[in-house]
């Protein structure tokens, strides 16, 4: 039920391009290159996301 509240939310920042955990943006954040998807993004609070071509997602356990 709470996932169900917090995944729009989520959605929204990731779209904004923004952490979904601290709200920084994330075209600030240290990026590295990546072979299959992307450009990986470390945000300053932790969380690992992927860019590709100026969209954002959060990486998943397997790919970090």
């Amino acid at each position: 039920m709470i996932k169900n509240a917090i995944a729009p939310i989520q959605a929204w920042l990731l779209s904004q391009g923004r952490c979904v955990a601290c709200g920084r943006e994330l075209s600030a954040q240290k990026k590295k290159a990546h072979k299959k998807h992307g450009n990986r993004v470390d945000c300053s609070c932790g969380r690992v996301f992927f860019e590709k071509s100026g969209r954002y997602r959060r990486a998943l356990m397997s790919e970090i």
